[in-house]
């Protein structure tokens, strides 16, 4: 018995740590562990190439409901960062952010900081931008148990809370919460979070509703 229950318990929490090596990775560069370009070689391309392997061994084994919840957590994460963009790169465009982070990102990964961005590295940035979010929708698809799809919505929150006390913030000049750039910048952060929140949400009951109806129809 501790043979199978052991695996279903440590596998999980192996693959949210994981996940979790790409969306931390940003936050780290700017605390100064690293630059992004380093890490990107050392940490986040080898731990996405992990979750690929870990999803197509899971797919064929007892174990395929965690392949299972990687595959949709990953897909309504990417999904979800739509509903994320349009708010965030709308406050952008109004002023109420003081960067496009997609393209920053991808000037970090290419490490051109002092030479600006190109077509490449602005769609780098931009990948990396939705890996990111796919990795959350990854760390929360394993990570809920049976709590029901709408948790997803303060958990969005949080990962906006989140962004604004990490030292990204900080290296961007605008303090924690935005405060040295006004209101609007958190007001922004949070409310395109709660769209991926609830958009992840959405994305994981429908594909949970599908499911459901996929096993019905297979017993009859």
């Amino acid at each position: 018995m501790k043979t199978i229950i052991w695996p279903r318990l440590a596998l999980p929490v192996a693959l949210i740590a994981i996940a979790a090596v790409s969306p931390v990775a940003f936050p780290a560069s700017q605390a100064g562990y690293g630059t992004l370009h380093e890490l990107a070689f050392s940490l986040i391309l080898p731990a996405a190439a992990l979750i690929v392997v870990a999803w197509a061994l899971l797919k064929r084994s007892p174990l395929s409901e965690l392949a299972a919840a990687l595959g949709s957590g990953a897909i309504a994460g990417a999904l979800a960062t739509l509903a994320l963009e349009a708010v965030r790169y709308t406050g952008f465009r109004l002023g109420f952010m003081r960067d496009n982070l997609p393209e920053l990102m991808g000037v970090l990964l290419f490490d051109r900081f002092a030479l600006g961005p190109t077509l490449a590295s602005t769609l780098a940035g931009y990948a990396y931008h939705f890996w990111n979010d796919a990795c959350f929708g990854m760390i929360f698809a394993l990570g809920r148990f049976r709590l029901r799809a709408w948790w997803a919505i303060p958990y969005g929150i949080a990962i906006g809370l989140g962004f604004l006390i990490s030292p990204v913030v900080q290296a961007l000049g605008v303090g924690l919460f935005g405060v040295n750039f006004g209101w609007q910048f958190a007001a922004t952060v949070l409310a395109a979070h709660l769209a991926f929140g609830t958009a992840l949400a959405w994305a994981i009951q429908l594909r949970s509703s599908r499911s459901r109806a996929l096993e019905r129809m297979q017993a009859a």
